[in-house]
């Protein structure tokens, strides 16, 4: 050990701690003791003399002295210290005394009068103290270390400490600590440690190479400055971890590749480089960027984490005709900073990037062709009539301006429009209605393709979206849970709630004006309507008085806010509802006859009077039947008998914007047609062709029962249906002699 460095450290220590013991006199008290002071580890002979001690007042008093406390009769050491024959006051100990365990004990003395056995003084209380000896070493926590230091570490810095306990005692020689490094392995001139002397603090002295010595391996000795001095050793294994110390660099200087325009395509080129750093770590591996050249983004840069190369890829088409070739500049660096380490401090640099040039020409290839623009808006009122010129498609070839493009169209779902296939010109060619269901929030689109005459021939895209703005060609119809409504009889004058929709837009649809039909009848003394101003969009029906269950006709206008009304027609129907608030729900055939009842009382009114027609053939042959109905010169369109059916069915739902009677309509519908049937019977007379054959003999047909099948009601018919047909008091079969034949 250094006895100079202990020699300054025990110089420190010595230093003024206090007074040293004295014989104690104490004028309040009579006792007297010499210094009682044990060395800690004596080893004897035993029981060996510690102290004595007296009372001065054993002149007078024949005294005994007694001793008691810790180390006597107590714990730590029972035993440990006596009295001689109680006699004096001469004090021993029986054995060593380890001062770590116990660094002092407190005893109390007592003087006794040996004849009456009291205590003739206070009791004395004073510590017997263990002097220390150097018996501990300083020991390490470990007799191993493991540690791992950055190669980058700079050097003055500490990488680690060491600490060590010593027993033995606090602020004394015996406890103070120095540390040395006995070994360096490998030992090198440009990399090495060294430890603080007293604080123990393990530093670099010098720069790291990964390269040269990944490992190192220090043995330290912890000296304490006793006498003799103590010491024990302790190993630290350093591990070197690899820094960035090698820059990356590209195997080539210069690349060249050839891409087809137009084209998207990942890993077109691989980008080898070099680092002699330690493979997958930060320090070896690479991040590349394109420093120049990639102003539009049409390139992009990642690095292979297996190989650790650069692939380029082409992430946006590249245009031949806007740009033939491209040069870029790559840089590749490493994810750790670069560092450099010489005569044993770092050094920055100026250069941390390596570069190479890329040079990408651009091979030309068939472009589709290009719309100018891709989609454009053109505006039509709705209803737009056929030959209408809605715009113009332009479309050219990127590669050559004389190319031939022909237009194709593509998408037009409802078949409205046509596509001029040399000029792309838009026409209609059939009339447009914004209703459709292909119209989405007033837009039609309609899609074309631009195809060219190139090798292969490739094909564009271009739109139309079609606005068409809204014209009020719809009027309000009611919504279809309004039309039927049901109600009990009981209810009274409960309002039932009719709500109307128009399929234009504002300010082609509500709020909606509501009325009651007043040419039906008494329609307005039954029912009443309450319109529901803040809503614009339904009103109330109510009925004025009751009425029997039954089903009933409520025809009213509904019109738009500009005026465009139509009629519409309520079916209510009023039930007993016996069992509730609620109509029974049951199949009820006579509701189908009620609403077809108009019709069907023409229907039989014709076939009675074409029945009767033939009896009266059976009666009076066909030259009596000539002129039975005189001609009417306004009457001359023969009608097909399917397109008559057609026509009759078509008026049971037929509504026009105008309002109109249904039954009047169908009555005057069916006397025409009648008219014409029986105009018809006169082609007869004088066709020697084909003579009627008789099916029986005069009077036979008056015992028909064919008839009694056809009864209808003539109140069902309209006066003009019967005045065409004869007398109301006449039957039919008498319609044959009343009737005159034209001279």
């Amino acid at each position: 050990m250094d006895t100079s460095v202990c020699a300054w450290l025990l110089l420190l220590l010595s230093l003024p701690q206090g007074q040293s013991h004295q014989p104690l006199h104490r004028s309040k008290r009579r006792w007297v003791l010499t210094t009682l002071e044990l060395q800690e580890e004596d080893p004897g002979p035993f029981p060996k003399l510690v102290g004595e001690l007296f009372n001065n007042m054993s002149k007078n008093v024949s005294l005994m002295y007694l001793i008691r406390g810790p180390g006597v009769d107590e714990f730590p050491e029972i035993g440990l210290f006596s009295i001689e024959d109680r006699q004096s006051g001469k004090i021993y100990v029986h054995r060593p005394v380890d001062r770590e365990m116990t660094p002092s004990f407190m005893v109390y003395f007592d003087a006794v009068d040996r004849s009456t056995g009291k205590v003739v003084d206070e009791s004395l209380i004073f510590n017997i103290r263990i002097r220390d000896v150097n018996d501990h070493a300083p020991q390490f926590p470990e007799k191993e270390f493991s540690i791992t230091v950055k190669e980058s570490q700079a050097a003055g810095q500490p990488i680690f400490q060491l600490l060590t306990v010593d027993l033995d005692q606090e602020n004394t020689p015996n406890s103070q600590v120095l540390y040395f490094l006995v070994s360096q392995t490998p030992l090198l001139r440009e990399s090495g440690f060294r430890i603080d002397l007293i604080s123990g603090e393990v530093r670099l002295s010098g720069c790291l190479h990964y390269e040269t010595a990944p490992r190192f391996t220090l043995i330290i000795r912890a000296s304490d400055c006793g006498e003799p001095s103590l010491s024990s050793t302790a190993t630290i294994h350093i591990s070197v971890e690899d820094s960035n110390n090698h820059m990356p660099t590209f195997t080539d200087d210069h690349y060249t590749i050839q891409i087809s325009e137009g084209q998207v395509e990942r890993d077109v080129l691989y980008l080898p480089v070099h680092d002699g750093d330690s493979p997958f770590t930060p320090a070896w591996r690479t991040q590349f960027n394109i420093w120049d050249g990639n102003e539009e983004g049409h390139f992009d840069i990642t690095t292979d984490p297996e190989t650790n190369q650069g692939l380029l890829s082409i992430i946006k088409p590249l245009d031949y005709e806007t740009q033939v070739a491209h040069s870029l500049l790559i840089v590749v660096e490493n994810q750790e900073q670069l560092f450099n380490c010489q005569e044993g401090q770092l050094q920055p640099l100026r250069k941390a990037m390596a570069s190479t040039t890329v040079s990408v020409q651009v091979l030309d290839t068939n472009d589709p062709p290009a719309f100018h623009p891709r989609s454009f808006i053109v505006s039509e009122e709705d209803g737009a009539w056929p030959a209408i010129q809605l715009g113009y498609f332009n479309a050219t070839d990127p590669d050559r301006a004389d190319s031939q493009i022909r237009y194709e169209l593509v998408r037009d779902p409802e078949n409205w429009v046509t596509v001029d296939e040399k000029s792309g010109e838009v026409t209609t060619k059939r009339q447009i209605d914004r209703e459709s269901p292909h119209v989405n929030g007033s837009f039609y689109t309609i899609v074309v393709h631009a195809i060219d005459n190139g090798l292969p021939p490739l094909t564009g895209t271009g739109t139309l979206m079609l606005f068409l703005y809204d014209v009020n060609d719809n009027a309000p119809i009611l919504q279809p849970h309004s039309r039927h409504l049901e109600i009990c009889e009981s209810a009274g004058n409960k309002a039932l709630l009719l709500e109307a929709e128009d399929a234009d837009l504002d300010p082609y649809a509500g709020p909606f004006t509501f009325d009651l039909d007043s040419d039906q009848g008494d329609v307005r003394e039954i029912w009443m309507l309450r319109i529901k101003q803040e809503e614009g969009h339904s009103a109330e029906l109510i009925m004025r008085r009751s009425l029997p269950p039954g089903d009933y006709l409520v025809p009213l206008f509904i019109g738009d806010r500009q005026g465009l009304a139509q009629k519409q027609t309520v079916h209510v129907r009023i039930c007993s509802c016996p069992s509730g608030s609620d109509c029974e729900e049951h199949s009820d055939p006579g509701l189908l006859w009620w609403a077809l009842s108009p019709v069907c009382a023409a229907v039989m009114a014709l076939s009675a009077s074409l029945l009767g027609l033939l009896r009266c053939y059976c009666v009076f042959g066909p030259k009596r039947l000539r002129g039975f109905i005189p001609s009417d010169s306004g009457h001359q369109t023969l009608i097909v008998s399917n397109e008559e059916t057609k026509a009759l069915s078509a008026q049971i739902y037929l509504e026009r914007m105008v309002p109109r009677r249904p039954l009047q309509l169908t009555e005057g519908r069916v006397v025409e047609m009648w008219s014409q049937k029986l105009q018809g019977v006169d082609v007869l007379e004088g066709d020697t062709g084909d003579l009627p054959h008789v099916y029986r003999e005069e009077g036979e047909c008056e015992g028909a029962e064919t008839l009694s099948s056809l009864t209808f009601l003539e109140q069902d018919l309209s006066s003009e249906l019967l005045d065409s047909s004869g007398s109301k008091s006449t039957p039919p079969e008498a319609m044959c002699f009343t009737s005159r034949v034209p001279s």
